[in-house]
């Protein structure tokens, strides 16, 4: 950084040797902080034989996360100048994500969202001002409308959220599903004006180091709750097969989602929408995954209020979802042939059967997920066409 205060000009797409910086990792790990809020609450509603409410709200919490730090992301893409200026809005934005981390169990259990809102607005402003800032010193007309538009719609959408905290109760959850749709509207209309400037490999680069982060979340979270369970009930026999299969599971989704280079998909702005929308599933169930490893170890020592089954499904229907969505948004388009195709849709359903596999469930899970991975691995070096596709 040569002088504290440098014009917001869009950067580059060709530009070479584009990497995530300090302020961006940072940025992601206080994230985390909120993601790991959301997972706890979610672990405490199922436990307690809540799950149809503590899914419903971690989908509306989670989204507040993942799409503040999905429109940080991709701003950052396009105009990051790393001046004084930016790097303090930016840590706003991070203030704004602790605040709503601290509502995140009020939201789950007495259905008060008002601290979330008050985080999640913090956040959106200060991203609204920095889109004001990249029209100040936009080099075209079209530029400076699509920047404008962008803070416009997000400020505006800041309003639509109000209602949540007025509304009856039932009448939330389609209050959030009109504002959520508003939302994802905002990027598509702000860049019919002009397209932002991103750079492929430094997004995928940002939502793989993200995936990364969430899938070791998951393990952290796993880890601490089969410690729990030792220490406190002496059922090391019971958590064993569940810390297995979970380490299978986390190991397996980090393979499926690094095999093939994601940004090869990032070659236009809808393709890029396309993708990271989507990745609004992936990690949500990647945050899942660490949350139904906790809930097995609690149902395992008793801790928790319901069955064997649901246990094992609050692991198999998130880890199915997440193969099942990296095939839908990159891994399908490398694969050649049939049985290429079928691995991970097919590893997908034999998951969500392993949910009647009783306490060994979990294991059964993880087996069937490294399995996957040792299949699709064979095929591929079985043939010459994917094997030129692979990443190096």
């Amino acid at each position: 950084m040569t002088r504290p205060f440098l014009p917001l000009t869009a950067r580059s797409r060709e530009e070479a040797h584009r990497t995530a910086t300090p302020l961006e990792l940072f940025f992601d790990l206080c994230f985390v902080v909120a993601v790991a809020q959301a997972g706890a609450s979610l672990v405490h509603a199922v436990a307690e034989g809540h799950a149809g409410e503590g899914v419903a709200s971690y989908a509306m919490v989670f989204f507040a996360i993942w799409w503040a730090w999905m429109n940080f992301s991709w701003f950052a893409s396009a105009y990051d100048n790393d001046d004084v200026l930016y790097r303090v809005v930016t840590l706003v934005q991070i203030a704004g994500v602790l605040i709503l981390a601290a509502g995140v169990s009020r939201a789950f259990e007495e259905h008060d969202f008002l601290v979330v809102y008050l985080g999640y607005l913090v956040m959106r402003v200060a991203l609204a001002a920095q889109w004001l800032r990249a029209a100040r010193h936009a080099s075209s007309v079209e530029e400076r409308t699509m920047c404008r538009r962008y803070a416009g719609g997000v400020l505006a959408a800041q309003v639509g959220w109000l209602a949540l905290l007025f509304v009856p109760e039932g009448a939330r959850p389609w209050v959030f599903l009109v504002m959520a749709l508003a939302e994802l509207a905002v990027p598509v209309y702000a860049e019919k004006a002009a397209p932002s400037t991103w750079h492929p490999h430094h997004i995928a680069e940002r939502y793989g180091l993200f995936t990364i982060i969430v899938l070791g979340e998951s393990v952290a979270a796993a880890t601490v709750a089969v410690k729990s369970g030792v220490v406190e009930n002496d059922a090391l026999n019971e958590l064993l097969p569940i810390a297995a299969g979970g380490l299978l599971i986390v190991f397996a989704a980090w393979w499926v989602y690094f095999v093939v280079p994601a940004h090869d998909r990032l070659t236009d702005s809808r393709q890029g929408f396309l993708w990271g929308y989507g990745h609004y599933v992936i990690f949500m169930s990647a945050a899942a995954i660490g949350a139904g490893l906790e809930i097995a170890v609690e149902q395992a020592v008793g801790k928790a209020h319901i069955g064997t089954l649901a246990a094992s499904a609050s692991v198999t229907i998130p880890t199915a979802v997440f193969l099942l969505s990296v095939w839908l948004l990159h891994a399908r388009y490398f694969k050649v042939g049939p049985a290429q195709q079928a691995v991970l849709p097919g590893a997908s359903l034999a998951i969500l059967l392993c949910s009647f596999a009783g306490r060994w469930a979990v294991l059964a899970a993880g087996l069937v997920a490294a399995v996957a991975v040792a299949v699709g691995v064979t095929l591929t070096a079985r043939n010459p066409v994917t094997r030129t596709a692979r990443p190096s």
